[in-house]
């Protein structure tokens, strides 16, 4: 079963603990230390558009982007508790975007990019998200550092709430340089329970990698940020964030 294609109905359920408020204003003291004002953001691998309708509420105007159709339904539906504004959704893979109109804002959160496990991908997904920015606008992502997926090789982690049960397992191949997660994941339906797998996988990027092909997609200029403090990063930092800069006109 593909990535999320399960997940997608009990996401929610298992990601409680996900601070979207906490990453949000991180990104809008990033903004604020790059002299960004964005109006209109392109939210790249949105998942179940929990961050797409946090920023719609800012009032931005929100575009969400994400591969996995289910997702999307979760997306889509969330978005209809909002009276105006709401976002618009569209199934399209990172490294194929392609947007009628440029953003003054991308994000891509939850290590969403450590998802394209080809480093061509995510060449080719800088390459066209550079160039849907109009002129001064900002990329802002995170990744799980390579450190943190290699430490993931062999641990067992258990999700639940009252209608899911989820077990999964980390395992890292260093010939591929891919953390693989298997998730077995145990579903209420009535008073059953349906099972299902899937596996995620994740490549180890390098942050020096991923500076390095943001400049060569265009950006002008590329800040490193420890966990949603502006500081560089610990070397052993477990999740690092990005924010590239389109130089203006």
């Amino acid at each position: 079963m593909s990535a999320y294609e399960a997940l997608a109905a009990s996401y929610d359920a298992l990601t409680r603990d996900i601070a979207y408020e906490e990453t949000l204003r991180f990104l809008e003291a990033v903004l604020q230390a790059l002299d960004a004002a964005p109006e209109t953001v392109l939210d790249l691998a949105c998942g179940t558009g929990s961050l797409s309708v946090l920023m719609a509420r800012r009032g931005w105007r929100v575009t969400g982007v994400d591969c996995a159709p289910e997702m999307l339904t979760a997306a889509y539906d969330k978005a209809l508790a909002l009276e105006e504004n709401r976002p618009f959704f569209a199934c399209q893979r990172m490294e194929a975007l392609a947007l009628p109109t440029p953003v003054d804002l991308a994000v891509c959160c939850l290590d969403s990019l450590n998802y394209l496990t080809s480093p061509g991908d995510c060449r080719e997904t800088f390459r066209r998200v550079y160039e849907h920015l109009n002129p001064g606008g900002v990329f802002f992502f995170d990744i799980n550092s390579a450190s943190k997926l290699r430490g993931l090789d062999g641990q067992v982690f258990l999700d639940e709430s009252d209608d899911v049960y989820c077990v999964w397992r980390a395992e890292f191949d260093p010939d591929e340089n891919i953390c693989y997660y298997g998730m077995d994941l145990f579903q209420r339906a009535g008073g059953l329970w349906r099972r299902s797998f899937e596996e995620h996988a994740e490549y180890a990027y390098e942050a020096e990698d991923l500076e390095s092909w943001l400049t060569g997609a265009g950006f002008s200029r590329v800040c490193v940020y420890g966990d949603r403090v502006l500081k560089v990063p610990e070397p052993k930092a477990q999740r690092i964030y990005f924010a590239a800069v389109k130089e203006k006109l």
